[in-house]
């Protein structure tokens, strides 16, 4: 009862633009205190809790090995990471690439790929790669976060290789998805079966995406936490959480037509009450609490059924 409590103050707080003294504190211990900063600790703090605005740079940088452990090397590290900034700017511009109104997700792709060596002599075929568009939904949304186009760029570059590593595991987070929703609400799975809705949802690019450009950027941050913390299984309860709040107009859809187009109105307001409930969801049937460990390996079988809601 307890914990349950302290959960519900938790988001109570967080709902009311409060923290919770104590998390902030326990954080700013780990951020403060030490010279070498424990990743693990950090990644534990991203998986039950939410990271304040103020820190998100920070311990996202840390997380997606931007920097190192060491902070006394963050000044230089992230002075080098500006510089190779410059340079593959500059090259970019050289071979006639890019230019001054390169809209920036597209300059920030170009740049992994002169960087990666994977830039082709035809770029242009690669502006439409599925896995490629990813990173720049990825940086279009951290775009409306931060200011620094360095820390853009290397933040959508961590989140991107997370993303390379997951993806071939991409079909089985799918298939949990449809099973957990089926399980959830059978009523709607079986609708959206029946009119043939069922295997159009784009659940493919929103998980690639990590859900930018579909959930405001002011509520997709709680998301991005848990998977800086390593759980890329949060993107399939924010997934099911989507379908089952739309669901009253989405059992009206008679065409998959309206199903895509009732999926991409999701309002700032339902944003933050998706993402609460994600994370909700995500606890219940057991989240990742010790990175590296635990029950969010890619399983295609559903946990323990919970009961639901009357």
């Amino acid at each position: 009862m307890a914990t349950d409590e302290r959960n519900f103050r938790s988001s109570y707080y967080e709902k009311v633009g409060f923290r919770s003294v104590e998390e902030k504190k326990s954080l700013e211990i780990l951020l403060k205190d030490n010279k070498t900063l424990d990743k693990v600790k950090l990644q534990q703090f991203c998986l039950r809790f939410t990271v304040p605005g103020i820190y998100r740079n920070l311990v996202w940088k840390v997380l997606l090995d931007v920097v190192p452990i060491h902070v006394d090397s963050h000044k230089f590290v992230m002075q080098q990471r500006e510089q190779e900034c410059n340079d593959l700017v500059y090259y970019l511009k050289f071979m006639r690439i890019v230019d001054d109104h390169t809209p920036k997700p597209q300059l920030f792709l170009l740049m992994w790929l002169l960087e990666t060596g994977k830039l082709k002599y035809d770029w242009t075929t690669q502006m439409d790669n599925h896995l490629y568009q990813s990173l720049c939904s990825i940086s279009q949304s951290l775009l409306n976060v931060f200011e620094s186009d360095v820390d853009i760029y290397w933040i959508s570059k961590g989140f991107f290789q997370f993303v390379d590593k997951f993806y071939n595991d991409v079909p089985k987070l799918i298939e949990y998805t449809r099973n957990l929703l089926e399980k959830e609400d059978q009523v709607l799975f079986n609708h959206l079966l029946d009119i043939g809705a069922l295997n159009a949802i784009p659940l493919q690019n929103w998980l690639c995406s990590c859900f930018a450009g579909v959930i405001s950027e002011s509520s997709l941050g709680k998301i991005w936490d848990k998977l800086t913390g390593g759980s890329c299984k949060i993107l399939v309860f924010v997934a099911v959480v989507i379908l089952i709040t739309l669901r009253r107009h989405l059992l009206k859809c008679l065409m998959t037509e309206n199903v895509l187009k009732c999926l991409n109105t999701i309002a700032e307001e339902m944003a933050e009450v998706i993402v609460n409930k994600a994370i909700e969801m995500w606890q219940q049937y057991g989240s990742l609490l010790t990175p590296g460990t635990g029950p969010d390996s890619l399983k295609t079988h559903l946990p323990v059924s919970r009961p639901k809601p009357v």
